[in-house]
This record gives C-alpha cells, structure tokens and sequence, in this order.
C-alpha cells in the first residue's frame, strides 16, 4: 500500500482493452509504466527481468495474455508461451523486486456444469485450451509468488476500446438485417472501465490470492445481444432495430467449447476490490453513451 507520494505501477498488455482502460483511468499518484506486447515479450524472462529491475515498481498489473479463444486450438503452443510462461515470468520478476501483483485470470477456468455461481474457491475444469492455458497460469503465479499474488477472474469484458462482443455487435447490427447469437452461454458482462476502477483500488492495497470480479446481473450472449441494440437505438448509435435471433450453441461453429454458465460469485472481490458493482446493463448504457458522444 502506499504510503503518500508517486510510487511506480508496471502494466504488460497495456495496449489491450482494459489496458487502455487502466490508463484512461489512472490515478494521479501512480507513475505509469505501460508495456504493450512490442515494448515487453513476457515470454522472455531476461527481457521481463530487466524491465523490472530498471523501473523497480512498487506494484505490478499483469495483463498480458493470449486472448483468442478459438485459434488457441490449433495455436496452442503460442497460448501457452504468454497465458503460462509469461504468466510465471513477470510474477517471478515482480517477486524478486518486491513487487505487489495483480493478475488477470477468466471464467474459463470453470466448465459451466455446476448451475449456479462460481465461487474462487470452487473445482475449476476448463473446456478450452485457452481455459487451461489460463488456469496453468494462475497456478504458475501462485508457485513464483508463494502466494503472494492478488488473481483477479472476471468475464466477458467489453470497452470502447479494441475487439469485443459489443463493438461487434454494433458493427453487424449496422450492417445487417438479422443477426443470429447464442442464448444458451450465461454470464455477466462487464464494462471494462469498472473493472480498471477495481484493478487501481487492488494495485494501491495490500491483498492476495483469488477473487472474482465483474458487473452484477446475469445475461445470456443473446440477452446481452438485445440490450445492446436496445441501447443502441436509444443513444442513436442505430438508426433502425435489428431482428436478434436466439440460436443454440450447437448452431453456431467455434472451435473451442465454451462454458454454459460462467457466473461469478463476487462477494468476496467486491469486498476487497469496491462494490457491490452496478448492474451490467447500467454500465453498458454508460459505455455507449460515452461512444456515443466520442
């Protein structure tokens, strides 16, 4: 924690969606040092070392990661090298300077099997070589920090930054007619820039091992769908309504398995981290109001 003063924040995938997020809404206090995949390969442990030992951060926001979760089927290896040798990397080199640490984890780390929500301390069994590449991560910061480590697992992150489900949808909606979305995935949406709020309240306290974060509320991907369009029209980022058409997960084809029913139990990641968070759908009209307005 600190104590008064500028202290030193380090972020690996700075230049992602919620990297940005983070930057957008950085405290004062923190000296940022941003690191996007071209300025730091986190599967180079000598290159990660000494990044750290230059900058010497008083706390660590891990970030980096391979995020394409149905590539990551044929792109295993490439999976691994970031989600769990990079993992181990910058928690190794952030515990060799003393450095607290956060590090981002999924709810793909869970089958979707149980029905109702996830606590962090419940049996994890990825579907996906993403989920697993994810969940070996985690373990792998556990064994370079002995513990030390803060996890934070959250789901189904959108932004007005990058690629994500909303920025998609916004783009076919604009496009298209009709557009077809799976109704039977269920999770919560979560707005990246709640998140990043919760990140910085974790980067400037002292906590560890595993919490669960994300908005409140539950959605399906077509619930999620709906409320986007709906929104959408409102804040005039559509101009007419789409026909959204709920489909089965057998109808449409990924690569990767994805869990059924991903939900979090938060309570003990709102308590540490700020909460309870809004309900997904405020945030949602939040984030296209500010689109909106860009």
């Amino acid at each position: 924690m600190r104590s008064g003063g500028t202290a030193t924040v380090l972020i690996t995938g700075a230049k992602g969606q919620l990297g940005r997020e983070l930057l957008d809404t950085a405290p004062s206090a923190w000296r940022l040092i941003a690191c996007g995949s071209g300025d730091l390969d986190v599967t180079d442990a000598d290159a990660v070392n000494a990044v750290m030992e230059r900058e010497r951060p008083a706390a660590v926001i891990q970030l980096a990661a391979y995020t394409q979760v149905d590539q990551a089927e044929t792109e295993a290896e490439q999976a691994e090298a970031v989600n769990v040798t990079g993992a181990f990397n910058v928690a190794a080199a952030a515990t060799r300077i003393g450095a607290r640490l956060i590090h981002l984890s999924t709810d793909f780390v869970f089958d979707g099997r149980q029905g109702h929500p996830y606590t962090p301390d419940a049996p994890t069994n990825p579907l996906s070589i993403y989920g697993r590449t994810k969940l070996r991560g985690e373990q792998e910061v556990i064994r370079a920090t002995e513990g030390a480590a803060l996890i934070v697992r959250t789901a189904w992150v959108y932004s007005v930054h990058g690629r994500n489900f909303v920025r998609t949808m916004l783009r076919l909606m604009q496009d298209q007619p009709q557009i077809r979305v799976v109704h039977d995935q269920v999770g919560t949406p979560t707005w990246g820039r709640a998140l990043a709020e919760a990140l910085w309240r974790g980067a400037d306290r002292d906590l560890k091992g595993i919490v669960h974060w994300t908005d409140a509320g539950v959605a399906s991907w077509y619930d999620f769908a709906v409320a986007i369009r709906d929104e959408a029209l409102v804040v005039g980022l559509l101009h007419h309504p789409v026909t959204v058409v709920p489909i089965g997960s057998h109808e449409f084809a990924a690569a990767a398995q994805r869990p059924p029913y991903s939900v979090l139990n938060k309570e003990s990641g709102w308590a540490a981290l700020g909460g309870p968070a809004r309900h997904w759908r405020e945030n949602l009209r939040s984030m296209l109001e500010g689109l909106a307005d860009a």
